[in-house]
């Protein structure tokens, strides 16, 4: 082999290389004043680009020394109306943009694309979700850079927007901050007399199809479970990723706990230009609080707070975008040592807006970092470090039962459970929280695809006498396509009051799932993974406790069968789905579209 004389410089870059732009070193003055313009200049100084300036001046900048001197804040909201998660983010976009004016800075408003993932569950809308956050990121990164912004202001809402805004902070590390855009207020059905949320709607029909509520029953839980804007209330993927994100330092502290329509939400607008602005004065980039001892905040907090298998996917997405070595392995590392401590939904009591009632996620910060669970001395966006952010906040008081204390855990260690074995070499993720158990051991039923699972369920045939595994394959990265989330399978089951079934499948299970569920199998089975020669009647052992994943097969009778099966034909071959196959990885490597 040849001896590599590459500069180990050489080499890092050789890593990940992205476009260069000219830039004004950090630290230059004009004028007596720091330059924070630092990228825009290249356009709006001189006569180089005199198009370009035109161009501004007839999109609002309103002199020629505002032009060359004011800082170009990319105000990235990922709104569209029809989704209470992401229909009130243009209202803050327009509030952060004020905030930039009033602070001497110049902002633009863009809005990139998104997808409901509760309107496309289990419809063949879900296929687009996954992708959805790579061209979040595609998005921010193409007008971030193109336009020659100094930063950005980034606000998502749903689930998939938030690791596809922080992909985007770490391929163009211009300084920037999240804003997340809330959580939604918990619903009330009169007619049942209990709390519901969107989750309910699933669990409803579950229970409406095995004969346990009637059509008026979940007409009332339907209309009731979604008040107004804001994104999915429990400790679902949106509120499992940015409360993560808080804990990494990339918002302002309690971003991740303010409700949507609060007014508190519009002035962390405000707040969150006076921070870009310290940012921009001190060099703060994403790369800079991106690192591995943010992750290890993050995958801590996840675990603590009962977060969503998703985060997994998307933690490990997002590092391999900074260049990080983040692995499936270091989640079952953490989950190992770090009990599961939050009572949030979908399997505890609790809503997010309940958390902010006594505290929020400063609160929690405070009680971890004291407690050494998590590191308070990384920095984040405010210029501060952590535990400087959270110093002000008030301590939990011992009498709320919302966050257990940690000599009384809901589980000693994580839910979150990296499972292996025959049927998974690659490695599979399970949420599991203690309720449903840590070991089960069934008889196989395979499905190929959704579909035809939901179908069985619809026609009642799902009544087992005995422990059964439901598999759905054919539902990754690949095969699915797009890796579609399987709620209403899981939520029916539960509805139902079916507690002798676990599902495992090479899809994902939403963050509103809760069960005996397994998902993110590698290898998938449309890639020759051993999932695709498991059989009905199989024996199916799922083991918490030993992480172990497998089927009664043998070594040599799954070789056998994997000899004899044939892949299918793949579901699309146009379009944007048709990209997203031949360009994605797998989920033990976060699904992400440039592992080249």
């Amino acid at each position: 082999m040849a001896e590599d004389n590459r500069q180990p410089q050489q080499q890092e870059n050789e890593k990940s290389r992205f476009l260069e732009f000219r830039s004004i070193p950090y630290g230059t003055k004009r004028d007596g004043e720091l330059v924070l313009n630092r990228y825009s200049s290249l356009v709006t100084n001189g006569y180089e680009f005199p198009g370009a300036q035109a161009m501004l001046y007839a999109a609002g900048i309103k002199s020629q020394e505002d032009m060359r001197k004011k800082p170009q804040v990319g105000v990235a909201s990922v709104w569209w109306e029809g989704n209470p998660c992401n229909m009130h983010l243009l209202d803050l976009g327009k509030a952060v943009k004020e905030g930039l004016e009033k602070n001497g800075m110049i902002g633009w408003q863009f809005n990139t694309i998104g997808v409901s993932d509760a309107i496309t569950m289990s419809n063949q809308g879900m296929r687009f979700s996954l992708q959805s956050r790579d061209i979040i990121a595609d998005s921010i990164e193409t007008t971030t850079c193109a336009q020659h912004h100094d930063a950005n202001i980034s606000i998502p809402g749903c689930d998939k927007n938030m690791p596809g805004c922080i992909m985007a902070m770490a391929r163009h590390n211009r300084p920037s901050i999240m804003i997340y855009g809330g959580s939604i207020k918990g619903g009330y059905s009169e007619r049942l007399r209990q709390p519901v949320n969107i989750s309910s709607c699933f669990e409803a029909h579950g229970a409406l199809m095995y004969g346990k509520i009637s059509e008026a029953d979940l007409d009332d839980v339907v209309r009731h479970a979604c008040p107004g804007p804001g994104g999915c209330g429990g400790m679902y993927t949106a509120n499992t990723m940015a409360t993560a994100i808080e804990a990494m330092g990339l918002t302002l502290p309690g971003s991740s706990t303010t409700p949507a329509e609060s007014p508190a939400k519009m002035r962390e607008c405000l707040r969150a230009t006076e921070a870009i602005k310290v940012c921009l004065e001190k060099d703060i980039k994403p790369r800079d609080l991106i690192t591995r001892e943010s992750f290890e905040n993050a995958m801590v907090v996840t675990m603590i707070m009962g977060g969503s298998t998703n985060a997994v996917l998307h933690f490990l997405a997002m590092s391999h975008t900074a260049d990080l070595d983040l692995t499936i392995d270091d989640f079952q590392r953490v989950s190992d040592k770090i009990p599961y401590l939050a009572d949030l939904k979908p399997s505890g009591k609790y809503m997010v807006t309940d958390l902010a009632e006594i505290g929020g996620m400063p609160s929690v910060l405070k009680f971890l970092i004291h407690a050494n669970l998590v590191n308070g001395d990384i920095p984040t966006v405010t210029g501060k470090t952590l535990r400087e952010n959270c110093e002000s906040a008030p301590s939990l008081d011992p009498g709320q039962d919302i966050i257990r204390p940690l000599s009384n855990p809901i589980k000693s260690s994580g839910h979150i459970r990296i499972l292996k074995g025959n049927l998974a070499p690659g490695g599979a993720v399970a949420k599991i929280t203690g309720k449903e158990g840590k070991v089960f051991v069934g008889k196989a039923r395979v499905y190929d695809g959704e579909p035809a699972l939901i179908a069985s369920l619809e026609r009642g045939e799902i009544r087992p006498d005995e422990n059964t595994v439901l598999c759905v394959r054919y539902e990754g990265p690949k095969g699915g396509p797009g890796m579609p989330e399987q709620l209403k399978t899981s939520a029916v089951l539960m509805g139902a009051g079916l507690r002798n079934v676990a599902l495992i499948t090479d899809g994902r299970y939403s963050g509103a799932s809760h069960g005996f569920i397994v998902g993110h199998i590698v290898p998938e089975a449309q890639v020759g993974g051993p999932l695709a020669v498991l059989k009905d009647g199989d024996i199916v052992t799922i083991n918490a406790e030993t992480n172990q994943i497998s089927m009664n097969v043998s070594d040599e009778e799954i070789a056998s069968r994997l000899k004899s099966w044939k892949a299918p034909c793949l579901k699309v071959t146009r379009g944007t789905l048709a990209k997203y196959v031949h360009l994605v990885g797998d989920a033990s490597h976060g699904a992400v579209l440039d592992m080249f």
